[in-house]
């Protein structure tokens, strides 16, 4: 089949998230007096680092499972053709 949609969302937010890890643990904390000391940054990064891991084991991991189902599939139709008897 085609590309799993979970893998590139998984890959967008996994990047996204990134960055803004990076951004909340290396940047100036005085931009966090605005919203009371939280580092929103911070929080909400390490949220869509850690969406973007999940969709990303889960596409992978289907990605895996259609190929060993599609791969037990095309055995299973060649053992078919074979214990057939000729003509039908």
């Amino acid at each position: 089949m085609g590309l799993d949609i979970r893998i590139p969302i998984g890959l967008m937010f996994s990047i996204l998230g990134m960055i803004l890890v990076l951004f909340g643990a290396f940047g100036n904390s005085a931009i966090y007096q605005r919203s009371l000391g939280i580092n929103v940054n911070l929080d909400w990064g390490s949220v869509l680092l850690v969406f973007g891991a999940l969709m990303l084991a889960y596409g992978i991991r289907g990605g895996r499972r259609a190929a060993a189902a599609a791969k037990e599939a095309g055995a299973g139709n060649q053992a078919g053709k074979q214990s057939r008897p000729n003509g039908h």
